[in-house]
């Protein structure tokens, strides 16, 4: 059975079970997802410092997963982030693939042609478009419509989440004349299903999206055939220096 490790780079238990439950659900049986949670951080990513915080604790997150020896070997590694902090450094790090939600919906969204993304928190704008420009995404990105409740707060209030966000994707729609709409954020997990018959275009649920990834090969080959990185920590947690270098002369020997 393939293995799926989702990292949840926020401190919320409740976005991590919401994760659990979606991602497994769309991945199928065939399938076996373990969701770990951000030891330190932020409850939500909102910012560009929570943001850079929770790359960190991304890193930390595998490398406790790791270090549980009961626990069998992901066979591929999802950032349950639409902002994938930490991505480029986990894939550099890890002998799998690995993921986030945001690739993974631009992925999915550039098969219908170009489009767009809707999502909480309007500090969200600009960071997703430089995600999408290093992803080599920004050509098919049409336009980001930020409503203004953060991803946490929207999950808080689902009914009035669902008509906010129907009425965000129906206006990048109309306005911005795409194939699709990217319903972007762990909290808003199973909201695009909600408000499909409210918009004109496919939507987008980037944590289905993820899901989806999971049964394919994956995004990015790994970079490595054993976990690691080519520095030696000092100051972080005992489970991520043990992946650091133990001597100047281990980068050598790669």
């Amino acid at each position: 059975m393939r293995q799926l490790l989702v990292i949840n780079p926020n401190t919320s238990a409740s976005v991590s079970a919401l994760l659990q439950r979606h991602v497994q659900s769309a991945a199928g049986l065939q399938v076996a997802v373990r969701t770990a949670t951000a030891r330190f951080g932020a409850p939500y990513i909102a910012c560009e410092a929570s943001y850079a915080v929770a790359s960190h604790a991304a890193l930390d997150a595998w490398a406790a997963a790791l270090a549980q020896a009961e626990a069998p070997a992901p066979d591929a590694v999802l950032i349950g982030c639409f902002g994938d902090p930490g991505l480029l450094a986990l894939r550099e790090s890890c002998p799998v693939p690995v993921t986030g939600l945001a690739e993974a919906s631009f992925i999915e969204a550039s098969r219908h042609g170009r489009f767009a993304i809707v999502t909480g928190g309007e500090r969200w704008g600009p960071m997703l478009q430089r995600l999408a420009q290093a992803l080599g995404h920004a050509q098919a990105l049409a336009g980001i419509r930020t409503v203004a409740p953060t991803g946490a707060e929207l999950a808080a209030d689902p009914a009035a989440a669902r008509a906010l966000l129907a009425q965000a994707c129906r206006e990048a729609a109309g306005q911005l004349g795409v194939q699709a709409v990217i319903l972007g954020g762990a909290g808003l997990a199973g909201m695009a299903a909600a408000v499909q018959d409210q918009v004109g275009v496919p939507v987008i649920d980037s944590v289905i999206a993820g899901a989806r990834w999971a049964l394919r090969t994956g995004a990015g080959p790994a970079e490595r055939h054993r976990p690691g990185c080519d520095v030696a920590w000092e100051g972080v947690s005992p489970e991520l220096a043990a992946l650091g270098l133990r001597s100047p002369d281990a980068l050598s020997d790669r």
